[in-house]
């Protein structure tokens, strides 16, 4: 099997404390380690997860937060022409099937300490995270994440955390929910120079996600457990021209089968049951509720979906996490979201290119392409399908283009 090679990228900060300021404890105080993210995916027909492009659409990051950047990115899908291509076109044409989105690893501690943090990510690739760190990964292509020996990683090797410093977090212009997951009690940190609330990292892959999400002619969808764990829980979520709905589940041990959402829901009563959720995984209350602000405009927006508590050991082996010295206790709350094509996302679709309504095309952002590809299966012209990855490109491209000015 052929593997890409290695390249390392490192970034440095110029570091302006003195050594005294953060000198190692004479002995290492009991730490804990809490971190919450979310793994999003698109369900084909058979509910498999799919190949998108995970990477397309705005960043809702500040400026300082670092990012990949690969100048050997030189082939783009569908074009021809090879050399040298922006940030944003490399990042709009990575195919894959899975975007990891803002894991955050929180420290507590009575008394500062000191740690080194490693997270593996096999069958994946890192993408931004702040503060500074060490990212080991293959040199990005569009195909990178076929193969299955791809692994991304990173690396801060003196964390400092500092549990009774007062400290100014960066800041960027502009709103970002990026901040929101700063509001919880875990201790400051200090890396490479620079201060932070956690460690942050993003990132795309091609590993199988531990569900399927069939949407079933007669508007029920069946949702099955591909692990040998349980599932922990399992929400049903519709929005529908602002109207939300959602079914919870609970745990999914095989496979169930639930009814489309009909009652009118709250997003207080939503985000109530999400936080529950998310304790019961051993989230603090404060952290619960930093995750579901930081994703509330994305994971409720117009559409059908699924999310669900990923297993604590499928955590593990999509993310291998080593900290040292160890720490006392570990919690790992990720969500998984299966988004799911329905018949009036497809008629949407329809719709909005029978009248040439591009603003309609461009609300389905980043899941535009899956809708259309989809779409396109279901279309016999040869012209009615050219005509429509043409709208939907010039469209997805508009979209792309509202990327930050950070460089």
């Amino acid at each position: 099997m052929r593997r890409a090679l290695p390249v390392l990228v490192l970034f440095s900060a110029t570091v302006v404390a003195t050594a005294a300021a953060f000198a190692t404890p004479a002995s290492q105080p009991p730490v804990v380690v809490h971190e919450w993210g979310t793994f999003t995916t698109v369900a084909g027909e058979d509910g498999q997860a799919i190949n998108w492009l995970p990477l397309g659409g705005p960043t809702d990051l500040p400026c300082f937060v670092h990012h990949f950047k690969n100048p050997l990115f030189k082939v783009l899908p569908g074009g021809e022409q090879e050399g040298p291509v922006s940030y944003e076109q490399a990042r709009s044409t990575l195919v894959g099937k899975v975007r990891m989105e803002t894991p955050v690893l929180y420290f507590y501690s009575p008394e500062d300490a000191r740690v080194s943090v490693n997270v593996r990510f096999p069958q994946g690739l890192m993408t931004e995270w702040y503060p500074t760190a060490t990212v080991s990964q293959p040199f990005v292509v569009p195909s990178v994440l076929d193969d299955p020996g791809v692994e991304g990683a990173i690396d801060w090797p003196d964390v400092h955390v500092t549990p009774s410093r007062r400290v100014s977090f960066p800041t960027g212009p502009g709103q970002s929910h990026y901040y929101a997951a700063r509001a919880t009690d875990a201790a400051p940190l200090w890396v490479n120079g620079q201060d932070e609330k956690f460690l942050f990292y993003r990132g795309v892959a091609s590993f199988s996600v531990p569900i399927t999400a069939r949407f079933n002619t007669d508007g029920t969808t069946t949702v099955t457990n591909l692990g040998t764990e349980p599932i922990p829980a399992v929400i049903l979520f519709e929005n529908r021209a602002g109207k939300l709905s959602y079914t919870r589940h609970g745990a999914l041990a095989t496979s169930a089968t639930i009814d489309r959402p009909t009652a009118a829901s709250s997003f207080k009563a939503l985000r109530a049951d999400l936080v529950s959720m998310l304790v019961a995984t051993g989230l603090y209350a404060k952290e619960a509720d930093a995750m579901v602000e930081t994703w509330r405009d994305s994971w409720f927006e117009e559409g059908t979906r699924v999310f669900y508590v990923v297993p604590p050991r499928a955590v593990d082996a999509i993310l291998p996490l080593t900290i040292s010295p160890a720490p006392t206790a570990v919690a790992r709350a990720f969500v998984g979201r299966m988004e799911i094509v329905t018949p009036e996302s497809i008629l949407l679709i329809q719709t909005a290119l029978a009248s040439n309504d591009t603003a309609a095309l461009e609300r389905h952002g980043r899941f535009l392409g899956p809708i259309a590809d989809r779409l396109a299966a279901r279309t016999s012209s040869v012209s009615d399908r050219s005509r429509l990855r043409a709208v939907t490109n010039t469209v997805f491209a508009n979209y792309v283009s509202r990327f930050g000015t950070c460089q």
